[in-house]
């Protein structure tokens, strides 16, 4: 039996390609705007983050998760962000 690929994604901060399980998506939407998508399955343009404290705080400071949604985040999404990678 074959076996079955495991998909990558980049993180946006680092640019370390990690299987997408490993990642956080954040996605956003025309119905819901900029949300965290911890399925990985909801509509929309999403980016990926790794679930550490730095590359948080490196997407942070440069804006890239804005950059890559193309729209401003806001401030809850970084705080539920630090919710999510504290309860891991």
């Amino acid at each position: 039996m074959k076996k079955k690929k495991m998909p990558l994604r980049k993180c946006v901060a680092c640019g370390e390609n990690k299987p997408k399980k490993e990642l956080i998506r954040i996605v956003n939407n025309k119905e819901e705007g900029v949300i965290l998508d911890l399925t990985g399955k909801k509509n929309g343009r999403g980016a990926y983050i790794c679930r550490n404290i730095e590359c948080l705080n490196l997407a942070i400071k440069n804006k890239k998760l804005s950059r890559a949604l193309e729209t401003e985040v806001p401030d809850t999404i970084y705080d539920e962000l630090k919710e999510v990678i504290d309860s891991k």
